[in-house]
């Protein structure tokens, strides 16, 4: 829920057009978050599906490939907008509670042939969701990018939990973002705010991004009463979410002890957990 903090600092939040890029707030949260993923620019999005969408729409051209873990959010839960909206392919590849192995990845990168699509994009994701909010660990993705870009793909992060991997492995979370083309991390969750995601990259990769976010209908007028509350996240609100992993430990092993649920400790390393009856 948002903190009395948010709801302050959104009532007397300075506001402008932030279609023309003329909302201070707004240009305040993109700088903040920028540098806190080590990204050069980023860009307000109202949700975290529009901004892996938008991700998906600026990296690839219709009928390009995109290579994604089985379960990944991305392909599970976005309502298959890469392929209705953005005009791609997905290719799966199975993980290991949600983390693909990069010779997995290798193995799946097609040679160049007329008859194959152009595989433009691997996408990631940390914590990842339907594997109970494992975190991957950095040399998995510090491999699969140096796999991808010796063959000149892009690698795209899922990271609406970033934070959260970066506070379980005790590591500034530039260090899981550094290696990646892009990447899209929630304002809202367990950092509070209301609403809103980002997503952050290079300059000339938002700029191109900033005109996607246009087209699906996400440009915002007087948006800084919502940027408000992201500065408060991002400022005050990352080191709480240790007490959402401790919380979430403690009631998965109360689960495991009761007759009749069965509960992988295993997987509940950040602040979720999954639980079968």
């Amino acid at each position: 829920m948002p903190t009395d903090e948010m709801r302050e600092a959104m009532n007397n939040a300075e506001v402008g057009d932030d279609v023309y890029q003329e909302d201070p707030t707004v240009n305040q949260l993109e700088e903040l978050a920028a540098k806190k993923v080590g990204k050069k620019a980023a860009l307000f999005v109202p949700s975290g599906t529009m901004g892996n969408l938008i991700a998906v729409l600026t990296h690839c051209q219709r009928g390009d490939e995109v290579i994604l873990e089985v379960d990944s959010h991305i392909y599970y839960y976005e309502v298959g907008g890469m392929s209705a909206v953005a005009g791609v392919i997905p290719r799966l590849i199975f993980g290991d509670k949600g983390i693909p192995d990069p010779q997995d990845i290798k193995m799946a990168l097609r040679d160049e042939s007329l008859h194959y699509p152009k595989t433009t994009l691997i996408c990631l994701e940390n914590t990842h969701n339907r594997a109970g909010g494992t975190i991957a660990p950095l040399e998995v993705i510090e491999e699969i990018c140096r796999l991808a870009h010796q063959r000149n793909i892009q690698v795209h992060l899922d990271g609406a939990r970033i934070f959260n991997a970066a506070i379980a492995l005790n590591i500034e979370p530039a260090l899981l973002t550094k290696n990646v083309d892009s990447v899209m991390f929630c304002l809202s969750k367990g950092l509070s705010a209301p609403v809103g995601s980002i997503l952050a990259g290079s300059k000339e990769f938002i700029q191109r991004a900033r005109k996607n976010r246009k087209m699906l209908g996400g440009g915002m007028r007087q948006v800084g009463i919502l940027a408000a509350a992201g500065i408060i996240a991002l400022e005050q609100m990352m080191e709480r979410l240790k007490e959402d992993h401790k919380n979430a430990r403690i009631l998965g092993e109360g689960l495991a002890n009761i007759s009749g649920i069965k509960v992988d400790l295993e997987t509940i390393q950040t602040n979720m957990v999954y639980f079968d009856l």
